[in-house]
């Protein structure tokens, strides 16, 4: 994780602090500034006269402390953390809310993205965010690569593909994890999973770090982070799963924490304690997908945020660094990740009209051919991928991960296509291939009705 130097914020105490004193500043300046930023003290410093620099920070502080939540989750100091919840994170919270709860279908509006959902949108884009998670670990493999990779359930060739391969099993194990606890045995499973068969940092699978040489620098090469030690991992890890399992819903007067809120305190945590010696970031996304599935958001099985993050590392950096340099508060780390969901979103739906577009140049071509009524979904979105590929091969394996549906079913499909000449079969040893040929696109245009 790339972070810069942060300097630490001047700590805030309401007790010791002369309201009197601060009187004007506390009526001029608010929790965030004019354009709703939560800025650290970093930040705000260089935004206002040097001489009141740090009057007006205790005033925003003052703002922030009177909205504040305190969470049960302590630092190794026994100093608990916080988060606000400000007016501009209120209409991103909204905003997450009312998305995350709708289904696939509602963010594509177009009956045609639907069933590319129903079909093969889950391990696509579970895909998508294997790679990407890799790729922001420092994996290089390329994406064309590595999707192919998957598609064709090939053994990996190095270790950026196990690593990639390795995320992809972790997101599946999280999802059919999603209805149970949290406990420090499942975040080794996830942590096992997301590591095996790989030697980065002489990490091993499943096993805390035993020591405290492991620590964050900063692009100055200065310790911007040095976890908490590694014989408080247990207990630590075993607190953060009480907080995990407690009903945070608000029924019967308890405290109220929204689902997605909690979920990024999650993903936090994990970075905070570092408790591996590698493989702690995939392990946090892998937590905030857990909680998300476990909180019955659906739509997060088809959002990529580690795109967005690698897009971004040095704000995904930062705002670990402003939340532990400002007296635990989270609210920096939860306000970036509410933009980074926001964007996903976002990436989603571009990513639904892509593919509709494709499909239906495909389906513009079989209506016109004498194809269209003798082919079903899958067999059509297979011609789409044949003439974007000439020359493609496909696999009933393949074909059975990609659209959820049996061996033996997919290799009915496949043959259909042959027996059309639509496709090509061959083999290799025993295994039948079969391959798009060179002019698809031609063959579908010159079959007209």
């Amino acid at each position: 994780m790339s972070k810069g130097s942060v300097e630490r914020a001047p700590e805030f105490h309401i007790d010791k602090i002369d309201l009197s004193a601060l009187s004007a500043f506390i009526t001029s300046h608010k929790a965030t500034d004019d354009k709703g930023r939560y800025l650290h003290w970093d930040q705000l410093k260089w935004r206002v006269p040097r001489a009141d620099a740090k009057n007006i920070w205790l005033a925003v502080k003052f703002h922030r402390a009177m909205q504040e939540k305190v969470i049960t989750i302590t630092d190794e100091k026994n100093i608990p953390f916080s988060y606000s919840i400000t007016h501009s994170m209120e209409a991103k919270l909204h905003q997450v809310i009312k998305i995350a709860g709708g289904s696939i279908g509602a963010i594509a509006d177009n009956p045609v993205s639907k069933n590319i959902q129903q079909k093969f949108l889950v391990s696509s884009l579970v895909m998508e965010e294997a790679i990407t998670s890799a790729q922001l670990e420092g994996a290089s493999t390329t994406r064309e690569v590595a999707k192919k990779m998957l598609e064709e359930e090939r053994d990996p060739i190095d270790e950026d593909e196990r690593m990639i391969l390795n995320n992809f099993f972790l997101l599946r194990h999280a999802e059919r994890q999603s209805k149970n606890d949290l406990t420090v045995d499942l975040i080794l499973d996830f942590h096992k999973i997301a590591t095996i068969k790989t030697t980065e940092n002489n990490v091993v699978p499943g096993e805390f770090r035993q020591n405290d040489d492991i620590y964050v620098e900063d692009t100055t090469g200065e310790i911007a982070h040095q976890p908490p030690c590694y014989n408080q991992i247990p207990t630590r890890l075993q607190m953060l799963c009480d907080f995990a399992n407690t009903d945070h819903s608000g029924s019967n007067g308890g405290q109220f924490i929204a689902p997605v809120i909690k979920a990024i305190i999650l993903h936090f945590m994990i970075g905070y304690e570092h408790p591996f010696r590698d493989g702690n970031g995939r392990t946090a996304r892998a937590l905030f997908y857990w909680f998300m599935l476990k909180s019955d958001y659906e739509l997060f099985r088809y959002v990529s945020i580690s795109k967005l993050l690698k897009d971004d590392p040095k704000g995904y950096g930062l705002s670990y660094m402003y939340t532990e340099k400002d007296q635990n508060d989270l609210t920096y780390f939860i306000d970036f990740q509410l933009d980074i969901i926001l964007s996903a979103f976002d990436e989603l739906q571009r990513y639904l009209q892509q593919k509709t577009e494709e499909f239906n140049q495909v389906l513009t071509l079989l209506e016109n051919s004498g194809y269209n009524h003798s082919l079903n979904f899958v067999q059509k979105d297979i011609i789409k991928k044949g003439t974007k590929e000439p020359g493609r091969i496909f696999t009933a394996k393949e074909i059975a991960s990609s659209y959820d549906v049996s061996e033996n079913t997919a290799r009915t499909y496949l043959t259909k296509l042959v027996s059309l000449k639509l496709l090509l079969e061959t083999k290799d040893g025993r295994t039948k291939l079969y391959l798009a040929p060179s002019d698809l696109m031609q063959r579908l245009k010159s079959d007209r009705t």
